[in-house]
């Protein structure tokens, strides 16, 4: 009997929120009353990355950051690249900014918006070094498969928004989203399938490590836009 599937997946839902829940943290120190979430006062207007993090460092994106357990230890091991970890749930993000205050992360940035929105609308072109989407939910119902956000749209906005040579690392559970995700990205002409490092493979995201608890197995590749 195949074990229970945790509820409440990441960010994949198609409408889009600009509620930032704190406001602008101050550049550079981040002090007691300082917070990790970066407001976003107009949907409209595209993120400047150089100025959400008080260093120019490559950006990586989360999509979809769940209770940031990837989000923190990744932004701890390479204090030379800035991450921006992507979520929708409030909650889930103002636990991410207290994991990141307390490790003192000043190259973690936290903003609260639809992953699909952020992607499409907000992100620069050629202006992530990598995207990261990590159990993405997997929408198992036929009829609700459209929903899911690992598409060809997906696909051309990944090659829109990476740097030449940029990586896009996915991982599910779902045999079936799997699937989909490799038949994505065959069809991607500006995409080669590449290498997860071992060291990124080991960073667990708290969906992970209940399936790994529970015997479930996981997927994961990789794409490097050409």
């Amino acid at each position: 009997m195949t074990p229970a599937r945790p509820t409440e997946r990441g960010d994949c839902r198609p409408s889009a929120t600009a509620d930032s829940g704190g406001p602008p943290p101050p550049s550079g120190f981040l002090g007691p009353q300082a917070t990790l979430i970066h407001p976003l006062t107009s949907i409209l207007e595209p993120l400047e990355p150089t100025k959400l993090f008080p260093r120019p460092q490559p950006l990586e994106v989360e999509l979809g950051s769940g209770d940031g357990s990837f989000a923190v230890q990744h932004a701890r091991l390479h204090p030379g690249r800035n991450l921006l970890a992507v979520e929708r749930l409030l909650g889930r993000l103002r636990k991410i900014d207290r994991k990141g205050l307390r490790a003192g992360l000043a190259n973690l940035r936290l903003v609260r918006i639809e992953s699909s929105y952020l992607l499409e609308y907000l992100l620069p072109r050629e202006s992530a070094f990598a995207l990261h989407v990590y159990f993405p939910d997997p929408w198992p119902k036929r009829k609700h498969r459209k929903n899911r956000l690992i598409n060809a749209r997906f696909a051309e906005l990944a090659h829109r928004v990476l740097m030449p040579g940029g990586r896009v690392y996915l991982r599910t559970d779902d045999e079936d989203y799997f699937a989909q995700m490799a038949a994505v990205f065959a069809a991607e002409p500006h995409f080669l399938q590449s290498e997860t490092p071992a060291e990124l493979s080991g960073i667990l995201t708290d969906f992970e490590r209940d399936f790994v608890a529970k015997g479930v197995s996981t997927l994961g590749a990789a794409y490097q836009r050409r």
